[in-house]
């Protein structure tokens, strides 16, 4: 599946430093660089279910792990990133028979609006755009090598008849490193109230454990499926995620990322799903974006509660001040979106664009090369540096934001700031 157009990064004197990121797993700021010298640092964060339009909680998610890889290039790390499409889901089908549409003719509508909001928020495109339907045998696959091993279980609901196939929970813990809730820190009970909130079955009858996961639904009338090992049907939700990411960045890979909605089950049991299949630990780190709310309640296609990137650029708003809008928050940070926090990011984005038009020759000329320079080539300003020192503990945007701000107040903006903002930041000044 194509993804989107990249956008152009400026390259600026210096170098960032290999970024110290929350991670949900240690419950610690850990450095994220690579696991060795060469090799590249690898991403992968969980996409759509393209049933409806992009929402400002989704451009949050991505903007989290889009400054995060523009952190890594800026430190010259090797990025390879990868990202799902779920184009096959029990909400997407839900949809599209309430609206008498083709579930295929909804998913790519919704898929291509996705991108163009994507490319107007100027985020990088993952180098692997995957979208589930793109990679149906090598899940069917992958859930008969766990059957196989004695990892995944048949669950019919007659006897005799088709059966959908569970993760083996126990199973796997058994043969593995991995522990149900070692990414999340939940107890059982935390995690069975979650499994059933959150799409999972724990009173499916006839399963081992209650929070065993189904890797593969058996054909059902109305319904599409595919032939595979294990009889017709379609692939389940964790492990859809674990077979792209293995497929696509090894394991493990360096991050883990999504909305913290996504820690358990999807990640929790994800992971569980990719260390059986893979022998190794799915991911070094589990970082995941807070929730953005909308009049009271956590903004979802599900409440209805949206603002949408697209009604937003329809109506004419700069998609720079949308970034802007959203980078104001901490990433980790859950909060409510107001009219006032676009008025504001507008403000500031006009702020800074004056004082750039307004900027005297001196404020542009690049710095001096010092002590950090060599060869005639500029060290970074001492605004960049702080930009950058912002970034490396923990993706902190708004007092990145507010290195600039006082740039701009005091007119300071250099012209390597000016590069930093659109390379770091991914917002276009001049």
């Amino acid at each position: 599946m194509r993804s989107w157009p990249a956008p152009r990064l400026p390259e600026l004197p210096g170098r960032s430093t290999a970024p110290l990121v929350y991670d949900d797993q240690e419950r610690a700021l850990v450095e994220l660089g690579p696991a060795a010298p060469g090799e590249p640092v690898t991403l992968y964060v969980c996409g759509i279910t393209p049933y409806d339009a992009t929402h400002l909680g989704h451009a949050a998610t991505y903007l989290a792990f889009d400054t995060l890889q523009r952190v890594w290039r800026d430190a010259g790390f090797a990025v390879r990133y990868a990202q799902n499409v779920t184009d096959v889901d029990d909400p997407l089908l839900e949809r599209a028979s309430a609206t008498g549409e083709d579930w295929r003719d909804l998913a790519a509508r919704e898929v291509e609006r996705f991108r163009l909001d994507m490319a107007a928020l100027a985020v990088i495109p993952p180098d692997a755009y995957v979208a589930v339907t793109e990679v149906i045998d090598p899940i069917a696959a992958a859930v008969a090598d766990l059957v196989a091993r004695g990892l995944a279980y048949p669950v019919a609901e007659a006897p005799g008849g088709p059966a959908d196939i569970y993760f083996d929970t126990a199973a796997a813990e058994a043969a593995t490193a991995w522990a149900a809730g070692e990414e999340s820190h939940l107890d059982r009970a935390g995690m069975l109230r979650l499994f059933g909130e959150r799409g999972g079955d724990p009173g499916r009858a006839g399963k081992r454990d209650a929070l065993d996961a189904l890797l593969w639904r058996h054909a059902r009338p109305g319904e599409p499926s595919w032939p595979s090992p294990v009889g017709a049907g379609r692939p389940g939700w964790h492990i859809e995620c674990s077979v792209i990411a293995a497929r696509e960045l090894g394991a493990p890979i360096t991050v883990q990322g999504g909305g913290s909605d996504l820690l358990f089950p999807h990640h929790d049991l994800g992971a569980g799903t990719a260390a059986a299949l893979t022998g190794r630990p799915h991911a070094r780190a589990y970082v995941h974006a807070g929730m953005v709310a909308y009049r009271g309640e956590k903004m979802s296609k599900s409440l209805g509660n949206l603002v949408l990137v697209s009604a937003l650029r329809d109506a004419g708003v700069d998609p720079g001040a949308i970034r802007l809008a959203l980078l104001a928050r901490h990433y980790r940070d859950d909060w409510e979106w107001t009219d006032s926090a676009l008025v504001d990011a507008q403000t500031r984005l006009a702020r800074w664009r004056a004082a750039v038009d307004s900027a005297t020759p001196p404020a542009d000329r690049p710095p001096k090369a010092t002590g950090g320079g060599h060869g005639g080539v500029p060290a970074e300003s001492a605004p960049l540096a702080a930009v950058r020192a912002a970034l490396h503990v923990d993706l902190d945007t708004p007092a990145a934001l507010a290195v600039v701000d006082a740039a701009a107040q005091t007119g300071t903006l250099t012209s390597d700031l000016v590069a930093a903002v659109d390379a770091l930041l991914g917002i276009r000044l001049a």
